[in-house]
């Protein structure tokens, strides 16, 4: 990973403007979005001289895409760490933050890392259908990703779910607490959106740690708060990382906190120069750093 900063925050920039400003809302109501952008990850990682997998599956009643590319590991081939983003947004954004970020990022990883040889395989995966209607139903993609995962035995020994990581802000009080976190907890908590947060279940902790590790060996420029809570805290369970618990593999949710920081979710205003490529640079190195970590 020699490549310097300039060319990896240019790259983050066109991923970003291809998907959110180019392409726009990419939803299954409006295919030619979802077939642009699948065109648009499939070229970016045969340019990268990966092999892109299609899994289709049916999501209530209309066809849906996720795309896979992996390294294979050496000693250890037979484990999986999966790096994962879901690539469409609701019909109201552009989804530059959520979540063109992330696809961005997922993106510059798996090149940065295209010939690293770890000792475990390292699947990246771009996810259809996280948003609703198909949130929290059998019709998301990383739900499809994660049953046939294990239906076919696969030993995924770690998840990195990639959730808007492109939204900062330096003043105190722009970063909001969970509502069930309990009040007294609360100055545990950063009140400053200047950080990316890794978040797992109490079973991901082991998982937790080593990424926290590994993301310091990347970059020392970027704050992580990481953290394991009880799934009871629902904001937690709020990406494709719930999928992986559900079917008992240990994941993160790597992220800029959404609505609990950035005021465009979901809305409109969700475009390009709102993000903060500078820092999702470091989230990129960090991130790479991390998967380095994990495939030993």
């Amino acid at each position: 990973m020699n490549e310097n900063r300039e060319q990896i925050e240019a790259n983050l920039r066109l991923h970003v403007d291809r998907l959110a400003g180019l392409i726009g809302p990419r939803t299954l109501q409006k295919p030619k979005t979802i077939l642009a952008t699948i065109g648009y990850l499939e070229a970016q990682w045969h340019e990268m001289g990966y092999h892109v997998e299609r899994e289709t599956y049916d999501a209530m009643g209309d066809e849906a895409t996720n795309l896979i590319v992996q390294k294979k590991g050496g000693t250890r081939a037979n484990q999986i760490v999966l790096l994962g983003a879901h690539y469409d947004t609701v019909f109201s954004t552009p989804g530059a933050d959520d979540n063109a970020s992330a696809v961005a990022v997922l993106l510059e990883v798996s090149r940065l890392l295209r010939e690293h040889s770890g000792k475990r395989t390292a699947r990246y995966v771009s996810f259809a259908c996280e948003e609703p209607p198909y949130f929290n139903v059998d019709s998301m993609g990383s739900q499809h990703h994660a049953r046939e995962s294990r239906v076919r035995g696969d030993d995924i020994v770690g998840m990195l779910c990639l959730e808007m990581v492109g939204y900062y802000q330096l003043t105190q009080g722009s970063q909001l607490v969970p509502d069930a976190i309990p009040k007294m907890l609360h100055r545990f908590f950063p009140r400053r959106g200047n950080f990316l947060a890794a978040v797992g279940n109490l079973r991901s902790w082991n998982l937790c740690w080593k990424f926290r590790r590994g993301f310091r060996r990347g970059t020392r420029r970027l704050p992580l708060f990481s953290i394991v809570l009880p799934e009871k805290i629902n904001e937690i369970r709020l990406s494709d990382n719930s999928s992986f618990w559900d079917q008992g593999y240990p994941a993160l949710m790597l992220t800029d906190t959404s609505f609990l920081r950035n005021p465009h979710y979901h809305r409109s205003t969700d475009t390009p120069e709102t993000l903060d490529y500078p820092r999702m640079t470091e989230v990129t190195l960090g991130v790479a750093a991390a998967m380095k970590k994990l495939l030993r």
